[in-house]
C-alpha cells in the first residue's frame, strides 16, 4: 500500500481515538520512510495516546528540534520528559522553549506547575497568573490541576 494511504489510514483511526488500529497502520510503514516528517508526528501522537513516554521523547524531541516555531512540539516533549525522566528534565526543555515561546500559555502553566511542585511557591503563583493572563481557560485548569495543589493550599491558609 502507498505510503500516504497508510498515513491516511493511520491519521483516521487515531482522529476516531481507535489508537491500536493507527499503530497497527503505522506498522506497516516501510522503514526507508521512517524519517519522514509525517510519520514520526503520528508515530508521536499514537506513543501519547498509548502513554509511551520511553518511546515518545526521542519523537518529541526531533520534531521540536526540527520545528522550533511550533511550541506543541516542546510541549509534548516536556511532558513525555516529565513521564519517563523527571521533572527537572522537563522544566530545562520548557525554560528553552519559553525563549522562543515567551506568550505560550501552556508553557507559563505548566513551568508554573513545575515550580509549585519544587516548593517555589512565589514562582509557580507568578506563572500561573501568567498563563491566565494569556489564556483565560487555565483558570478552571488551575482549580483542579494536582500540581497545584500546594499553592491553592497555602493560598487558603492565608
Amino acid at each position: 500500500m502507498q505510503l500516504k494511504w497508510l498515513l491516511s489510514h493511520a491519521r483516521g483511526y487515531l482522529e476516531l481515538g481507535m489508537v491500536t488500529e493507527a499503530a497497527n497502520e503505522l506498522e506497516s510503514v516501510p522503514a526507508s520512510a521512517d524519517g519522514q516528517f509525517d510519520v514520526r508526528v503520528l508515530r508521536a501522537l499514537v506513543s501519547q495516546e498509548q502513554k509511551h513516554w520511553v518511546r515518545l521523547v526521542p519523537l518529541a524531541a526531533g520534531l521540536a528540534r526540527e520545528k522550533p516555531d511550533d511550541a506543541g512540539w516542546w510541549i509534548m516533549w516536556a511532558y513525555a520528559v516529565r513521564r519517563a525522566e523527571s521533572l527537572a528534565a522537563a522544566e530545562k526543555i520548557l525554560l528553552e522553549a519559553e525563549t522562543n515561546h515567551p506568550k505560550e500559555a501552556t508553557i507559563q502553566f505548566n513551568l508554573g506547575c513545575y515550580a509549585c511542585q519544587r516548593g517555589d511557591l512565589a514562582t509557580a503563583r507568578e506563572r500561573v497568573d501568567r498563563a491566565i493572563a494569556l489564556d483565560s481557560h487555565f483558570r478552571e485548569v488551575a482549580v483542579t490541576d494536582p500540581d497545584l495543589a500546594p499553592l491553592r493550599e497555602s493560598e487558603t491558609k492565608h
